[in-house]
This record gives structure tokens, sequence and C-alpha cells, in this order.
């Protein structure tokens, strides 16, 4: 896997105080994205185990909320991996962490997967200019959903995390 960047202290990609990692890599390509240049998944930088000790350094400290998975989309086929071990790794030494992950795929694409059971919030669904909408809270277009996943699978339809 590969990234672009590892955002300290981002407060616009999640509830709280949040560390980002932006993956490479997206089969999407949606028009007007806001970040074309992760699409390519040998894009940026190798995520080894430096970048790793970096982004738990910043979740040990308090005030950060949690980790926010973004891109490119890490839900990208050659991040899948990575981003399933690296969730896993992340709930077992930071529980009280929050993990939000932005896909441009939807929930019902996707809710098979092993990363689900890590998540606790999931924005789903390409990016549509046509449906814009800035007020819209961490989401891009309105036909994006901001879904609890927890609550999500216990009840087994979709809880949204907010409107």
């Amino acid at each position: 896997m590969r990234y672009h960047n590892i955002t300290k202290d981002d407060m616009l990609n999640g509830d709280g105080l949040r560390v980002v990692l932006w993956v490479s890599g997206c089969d999407h390509h949606c028009k007007e994205c806001q970040n074309p240049i992760t699409w390519d998944p040998e894009d940026g930088l190798v995520f080894d185990e430096a970048a790793k000790k970096e982004i738990f350094s910043l979740l040990e400290k308090d005030y950060i909320s949690g980790i926010t998975f973004s891109g490119g989309d890490p839900l990208y086929m050659g991040n899948r991996n990575e981003i399933t071990e690296l969730s896993n790794e992340i709930r077992n030494l930071f529980p009280e962490k929050t993990q939000w992950l932005y896909t441009g795929y939807t929930y019902e694409e996707v809710k098979e997967l092993e990363v689900m059971q890590y998540l606790d919030v999931l924005v789903d669904g390409r990016f549509e200019i046509e449906k814009k909408d800035v007020k819209a809270l961490w989401r891009g277009s309105i036909n994006q959903r901001v879904i609890d996943v927890q609550q999500t699978r216990t009840v087994g339809q979709i809880v949204l995390e907010c409107d």
C-alpha cells in the first residue's frame, strides 16, 4: 500500500481531533474529486513501519479522538488487506479511539469485509458533483451516508450517524 500524507490534528474528516491517513489508489475517479492526485496506486510513499509508528505515536495523545482512513480509496482492492490489518491493530492497541473510513463503495458492497468489524463510522458512496452540499456534515455530496457501522451490524439495517 502507498499513501500521500498523514494529517495530524484534523477536524474536517470525522468527529473530534483526528489523524488522517490519505492512501493511494482509487478506481472510482469521481468527477471533480478533491483528491485526484491520490487515484494512482503507484503514486505516493510506501506505507512502512515508520509510517505506522508515526500514526501510533499520534494516536497515543489523549486529545486525539481517532483515525480516519481516506484517499484515494482505502477499500481500493490493492489497499484492503493492509487497511484491514492496520485497522485491527489500532482497535487492539487503542480500543478507545474511533475509526472512520471514507470510500466510494456503498455499505452494501463492502459490508462483508473483515475491516467492518473494526470501524466505527463509514462514509460511503461516490462523490457526485451534482449533489455537492458544503453544509453536509462530514461528506461532500448528499448521496453519501455517514453510517454508524457497529449499530448497523447489530440491528441489520443502516443506522446513520448524522443526516
